[in-house]
């Protein structure tokens, strides 16, 4: 075991008992390489992050340039930047125009943190609605609107006056009422199981939000960003969000979130008091840098067309008696199994083969697959006969 591997067990905080505990050296496109010369390929994208592979060119040079400009230099919303504001207009010209401003933070739990305030501030309410199964983030108000007690249970009390509802259950709906501040979902559940949200159900809970004024937040934390053809989920079902959350894929590999609502919603963030919602490293300017180059690589390329391949083919080759199902939309999916002993199995034998999968926090026979949108497909069709030969040679 090398000193670095040594360190990693023995000095960083670990959160399973059996990490992957892959040694990396090296990432570059679809690929990740260990220091003793392996080569995996990333089928998960670092969880929904590296869409356009690892180190894309394009955004390691803007990073390169910004670093010869300036790091940090003050606490968000006070010294004009460049990188955050191109990246801001950039965004926002490529979303409805009631979601035309940007609150800038490090991560998907923070946007969602974020959103979760300006809600309530906005409305003077209290109360969320959140969805079974849902997964939101892993701080404090986050966790709260996280639809699964197993994670929630040990850090009780949570944010009160949270509840929850069956997704795509369009009989719970009269839970969202006039004294809801926020309802709270994914037009995708990831964690969940990568479910979709019924078009019918989707439109009824934005009809509800507007009756009782409540505000929708949508997490597309895991779907923006062409992960499931479109730039964002919701362009699928033409149903606009009041406040949208972003993260993961957003900075090209660097930390970045934000939550983005309209400019009348976010002047009450401006008073009583000033500075009530405050963030010190938020719209980092390396990673706006890296955002902008990012999002125009995205937006330059043919996406959603690769999206729309990626699950052509899952759906292809991905067939088979022991393959429930191939689930979600684009280049979000998941392979549904018989059992989590053969979900296992495949997951362990397909990263001896040089291939990293994943599963959900909330459903262990459910592999996940989200590779990065400029896989080729001669690599993406060897790699999903490898995943069926695994399958098929674990259920003979």
């Amino acid at each position: 075991m090398s000193n670095d591997a040594q360190s990693f067990y023995k000095h960083i905080a670990q959160t399973s008992d059996d990490p992957m505990g892959l040694e990396i050296e090296k990432a570059e496109g679809c690929h990740l390489y260990t220091g003793d010369g392996k080569k995996f390929t990333d089928l998960i994208s670092g969880i929904a992050v590296s869409s356009l592979g690892h180190r894309h060119p394009n955004v390691i040079k803007a990073i390169k340039e910004q670093l010869e400009k300036h790091l940090h230099v003050m606490v968000y919303g006070e010294f004009i930047q460049a990188p955050q504001s191109r990246f801001a207009q950039l965004l926002c010209e490529h979303l409805p125009e009631n979601l035309d401003r940007v609150y800038l933070v490090n991560s998907g739990t923070e946007s969602v943190e974020g959103a979760l305030k300006l809600a309530k501030k906005y409305t003077g309410r209290q109360k969320f609605v959140a969805f079974h199964n849902s997964y939101h983030g892993d701080t404090h108000g986050s966790l709260s609107v996280t639809g699964r007690d197993v994670y929630r249970d040990p850090y009780k009390p949570l944010l009160p006056n949270v509840h929850f509802a069956g997704f795509n259950n369009l009989d719970e709906l009269d839970i969202i009422d006039d004294e809801t501040a926020a309802v709270i979902l994914e037009p995708i559940q990831g964690e969940g199981g990568v479910i979709l949200a019924d078009p019918e159900w989707l439109k009824e809970v934005r009809k509800r939000c507007d009756e009782t004024g409540a505000l929708l937040i949508f997490d597309e934390i895991q779907t923006g960003f062409f992960r499931t053809g479109t730039l964002f989920a919701f362009q699928h079902y033409n149903v606009v969000p009041d406040i949208l959350c972003l993260a993961k894929a957003m900075g090209g590999g660097m930390p970045m979130g934000a939550f983005v609502s309209s400019s009348e919603n976010f002047e009450v963030f401006k008073h009583d008091p000033p500075l009530n919602h405050v963030t010190t490293f938020g719209g980092h300017p390396v990673s706006c840098a890296a955002a902008y180059a990012n999002l125009k690589t995205l937006l330059a390329g043919n996406f959603a067309s690769k999206a729309a391949e990626i699950e052509d083919a899952a759906r292809e080759i991905l067939q088979g008696k022991d393959i429930l199902e191939v689930r979600g939309r684009g280049a979000m999916l998941g392979l549904q199994l018989r059992d989590a002993e053969l979900t296992q199995k495949v997951v362990k034998e397909c990263f001896e083969r040089g291939i990293i999968l994943g599963w959900t926090l909330h459903s262990n026979s459910l592999i996940r697959i989200a590779p990065p949108l400029i896989i080729d497909q001669e690599l993406l069709r060897e790699s999903f006969e490898i995943i069926l030969e695994t399958v098929e040679s674990n259920t003979r």
